[in-house]
């Protein structure tokens, strides 16, 4: 059974750099034609879609995030993480990881991270 799960600082200051980490089980994130995806939620408003890393670790972001966005990944631990610079209060949600480029087969719980000084 595949899981995810996300993990990383709930509070970040404005101006900061969010990052997070999404570990793998049941499954390589090298997997032949797997992508796997930082999607998140504000509060009150609609899934978004931040970008994906692919098993050749290959990157595309969204590009109202591009500038500020970085996914890597460690294939030792078999984990990719999210870096989101220049954080601002908008960018306060839940922050979710997943396998998949534009449909989703397994999901995280999610992690919600603030931006508050």
């Amino acid at each position: 059974q595949v899981q995810l799960q996300e993990s990383g600082p709930g509070l970040v200051k404005p101006s900061q750099t969010l990052s997070l980490t999404c570990t793998v089980s049941g499954d390589s994130i090298t997997t032949n034609n797997a992508y796997w995806s930082w999607i998140r939620q504000p509060p009150g408003k609609g899934l978004e879609w931040i970008g994906y890393i692919d098993y050749s670790g290959n990157t595309d972001y969204s590009p109202s995030l591009k500038s500020r966005t970085s996914i890597s990944r460690d294939t030792s631990k078999n984990h990719f993480t999210l870096q989101l610079t220049s954080v601002t209060p908008e960018d306060t949600a839940l922050y979710y990881c997943a396998r998949g480029a534009t449909s989703y087969s397994y999901w995280g719980q999610g992690t919600q991270v603030t931006v508050s000084s």
